[in-house]
């Protein structure tokens, strides 16, 4: 057999990547495909989980086909999903509705009474508290978009589904129980369930009290606890067939969800080295040797994928996805006010219209909180807006103060990050596919007045990271080798000249945050149906 493979599946909100790298973290081939997002009345959002798996078996075959003797040269496969979602399954080993996925808001009221009582500490019932932060470092969000609230929702709202449910699945489980047959999690991926204690980091497990105070059967979560390394079993002839592979054995690695893996795909692997990934959602975030909890801006140090290890936890609800939203309702669409799609270069249209406006827009400041927000503040209700229009505002101004508001937000992340590992960042590795864009690398050096490494092949950030953790589970690599073999593309210094203008924007971006959640919080409460 010519050099093995490592297929790799990376399932995000937008659809599945699938690439095929050598042992050695090389990037050979990769295809991608679209998932619809499923918008339900009260801040319900799903997903099909047979369409996540007819999109992955077509993305499959397509790299299979890029890559000659590829179907039989696969010996491994690694898994990476957006984390916090929650597929129901059914007794007959079938999907009883549609996944619950992480943007899903249907829980915050069940969560909020869950973990609320007396004495209170920012919401949250003190003993509650204290319990939870001991023995997980972290506690249910208000957001309701956990995992254990999409579970509360099931049992408040759809007891149907809830009294039929044989086990509740995380996305990356399930993808790995469809091509295996075997129903297991991984540590760091069951964290969002909140009733696993993280203390002892080589030795995680369920805890009967966190148990309880969730509200949740253990039966009906997975039994086996592994490693994000450890091999979960063999591809099924069923799931080999529908992939397209051959018929030697390959072996399925654990996996991770996608913000661990970003953090390994990103090559830093070593304490302290940042990286922020820039996709429809985003994060700051940093292995740490410790494990710590800011309960006030909605982050902690939880398990990592990497064995024994600790990963600083953070997330902004939007990001590219900001970008999308502008593009798709301002730009380009189809309704009674233009029949144009979006262009094939809408991207890079976009790019340009924003490189020909002067940093700032002109003092038109961009907050992306178009699904609320998670840190560093804890809000649902949160929403978005460009702020300080005038007749005189341009479009270019519109676009470029998206980039910069996305930017404005990552550093807003970046003061607490700080913070938290006391120390400051040496730089910050940019990975997803917002780090495509060269302007919008330079801006967030210049936003964050940070040194910016663009890591190569941005988009498959995730897929690296699924193939590093198989190579290593499987015995090709060890993790001190990971950074060296991340390809960087581009180091972008941040521009002295525009740090005191930027640092003017930044204050005026958080202050608006100050003055207008009140009201956002008044009109988005009682909301009934959000699209």
């Amino acid at each position: 057999m010519r050099d093995p493979l490592l297929l790799t599946i990376d399932l995000g909100t937008s659809g599945p990547k699938v690439a095929l790298f050598s042992t050695q973290g090389a990037l050979l081939a990769g295809a991608n495909e679209s998932v619809r997002l499923i918008f339900q009345p009260d801040g319900g959002v799903e997903q099909a989980p047979d369409d996540w798996w007819t999109a992955i078996c077509a993305a499959t075959r397509r790299v299979l086909a890029a890559v000659e003797g590829a179907p039989n040269r696969v010996v491994g496969v690694g898994v990476t999903t957006h984390w916090s979602g929650t597929v129901a399954l059914g007794a007959d080993g079938e999907p009883l509705m549609n996944a619950i996925i992480w943007m899903d808001a249907r829980g915050t009221r069940h969560i909020r009474k869950l973990t609320g009582g007396f004495p209170s500490f920012a919401g949250y019932g003190a003993r509650k508290l204290w319990t939870w932060i001991r023995k997980t470092g972290g506690i249910p969000g208000h957001s309701g978009k956990d995992s254990v609230s999409h579970i509360l929702f099931l049992r408040k709202e759809r007891p149907d589904i809830y009294k039929c449910a044989v086990k509740f699945l995380e996305p990356k489980d399930y993808i790995n129980y469809r091509l295996t047959g075997r129903i297991a999690s991984t540590g760091e991926a069951m964290t969002l369930h909140w009733v696993t204690d993280n203390r002892a980091i080589n030795h995680i497990r369920y805890d009967e009290e966190l148990l309880q105070m969730a509200g949740l059967d253990r039966a009906q979560l997975p039994d086996d606890l592994l490693r994000s390394i450890d091999v979960l079993g063999e591809v099924s002839p069923a799931a080999a067939a529908d992939l397209g592979l051959g018929g030697q054995r390959v072996q399925v690695v654990g996996g991770a969800p996608d913000l661990h893996t970003a953090a390994v795909g990103s090559g830093a692997v070593t304490d302290y080295k940042a990286h922020c990934y820039l996709g429809t959602s985003s994060w700051l975030s940093c292995h740490v040797p410790f494990k710590k909890t800011d309960i006030i801006h909605n982050m902690a140090s939880l398990p990592s994928a990497l064995p024994g290890r600790y990963l600083l936890i953070n997330e902004h609800e939007i990001a590219g996805a900001a970008l999308n939203f502008v593009r798709d309702r301002f730009f380009w669409g189809e309704d009674v006010l233009m029949s144009n799609p979006p262009p094939a270069d809408s991207y890079a249209r976009l790019e340009a219209a924003a490189a020909a406006t002067a940093p700032g827009s002109n003092r038109v400041i961009f907050t992306p909180w178009l699904n609320g927000e998670r840190s560093p503040v804890d809000d649902h209700t949160l929403r978005g807006g460009w702020h300080n229009l005038s007749l005189r505002t341009t479009r270019g101004d519109l676009v470029r103060s998206v980039y910069e508001g996305v930017a404005f937000n990552t550093r807003w992340l970046l003061v607490y990050v700080e913070k938290f590992i006391g120390r400051q960042l040496d730089n910050v590795r940019l990975v997803g596919g917002g780090a495509r864009a060269n302007l919008w690398c330079q801006i967030h050096a210049d936003v964050l007045q940070r040194p910016v490494v663009q890591v190569a092949d941005p988009l498959h950030i995730n897929t690296r990271g699924a193939a590093f953790l198989a190579a290593v589970g499987l015995g090709y690599l060890h993790v001190d080798e990971l950074e060296a073999l991340t390809p960087t593309a581009h180091i972008y210094e941040p521009q002295p000249h525009l740090a005191s203008l930027y640092s003017e924007l930044f204050e005026q971006f958080v202050e608006l945050y100050n003055k207008t959640h009140g009201i956002y919080h008044r009109l988005n409460h009682a909301q009934k149906s959000e699209h």
